[in-house]
């Protein structure tokens, strides 16, 4: 015999399957059902967390918190590196490259005196960065640090590129400050014999090379001075005009680039990046100059487009 169930509305079999008042179902479930399929899956996923945590500690045990895994051509960053300038616009226009300011005008160019001064902070007082005072050496070509030891960076003495001064922002001849991208364990190659310079390089950098080398000879005639182990800096402007507008630069520290004895970098506790500051010293005003700085080894390639090895900003003072 046939039998036919109950006919139920819509919102009756809703009911049911939410609670079945006759057999004590939910969802479809007895209360025993609920209980073994909730110990299984507290069972599976636990396995699941333990197996992930356990890989997790093995993955981490390979890794050195100070010494990444993929280095130079293994890694991302590859082996050349991007070069740095602050002060850099502020942070909601991203995009910018425009240096704008009126230097009679106190307010105006506050944003970017304040913006040098935060950003030189870790430089101006060591104490600042973790472990920085502990181990730092006034290092210099003739006193490289030794292993663990990292280098001061000056910048209090470097007038008229200084606080203080507001780096002369407020005379119309402001400076900027640059600074080469860190890649772990990358050693330059430096342009330290005057023989073999590149025709691309500038001429006054060339000139500087050579009274360096020429200097250095005139002291120690038998033996090669380590101040040509420098990774050399250079900016100009981008176009004719450019160059005629921007007028005389000054590098400070007088050696004009990064010292070699900062390199390699290894992630020493405390360590800071060497600075250049570049001293604009005579701008033409109410024109926009662009400008392009470089640094120059042997082993850094110059890409505009790629930004390997230079930065572009744009200059203007009213």
């Amino acid at each position: 015999m046939y039998f036919k169930p109950p006919h139920r509305t819509k919102w009756e079999a809703v009911q049911a399957f939410l609670y079945e008042r006759e057999t004590g179902r939910v969802f479809g479930r007895t209360g025993s059902s609920w209980a073994k399929i909730g110990l299984f899956y507290l069972i599976f996923y636990s396995i699941l967390a333990s197996m992930f945590a356990i890989m997790l500690w093995v993955f981490f045990q390979t890794l050195d918190p100070r010494m990444p895994k993929w280095q130079l051509t293994g890694s991302l960053i590859g082996t050349n590196p991007g070069l740095g300038y602050r002060p850099r616009p502020p942070s909601n226009n991203v995009d910018s490259t425009l240096i704008w300011y009126r230097g009679s005008d106190p307010e105006n160019y506050k944003m970017w005196r304040n913006s040098l001064v935060e950003y030189l902070e870790v430089y101006r007082k060591p104490g600042l960065t973790p472990g920085r005072g502990q181990n730092i050496y006034n290092c210099d070509y003739d006193r490289p640090p030794t292993k663990g030891q990292v280098c001061d960076v000056d910048v209090k003495n470097w007038a008229p590129c200084v606080q203080e001064t507001n780096f002369n922002y407020h005379k119309s001849g402001p400076c900027v400050f640059l600074k080469l991208n860190k890649i772990y364990g990358w050693v330059p190659q430096f342009y330290n014999d005057t023989r073999s310079l590149p025709p691309s390089m500038p001429k006054d950098l060339k000139a500087h090379i050579e009274a360096v080398a020429r200097n250095s000879s005139l002291r120690l005639p038998l033996r090669f001075s380590p101040q040509l182990n420098t990774i050399w800096v250079s900016c100009e402007g981008e176009n004719p005009l450019d160059v005629e507008n921007i007028g005389p630069v000054k590098y400070l520290p007088a050696y004009r680039g990064f010292p070699g004895y900062f390199y390699p970098y290894t992630n020493s506790e405390g360590y800071l990046s060497p600075l250049v500051a570049v001293h604009f010293e005579r701008p033409k005003t109410g024109i926009l100059i662009q400008i392009e700085c470089k640094a120059w080894a042997r082993n850094i390639r110059h890409s505009r487009g790629e930004k390997m090895g230079s930065v572009h900003f744009e200059l203007m003072i009213d």
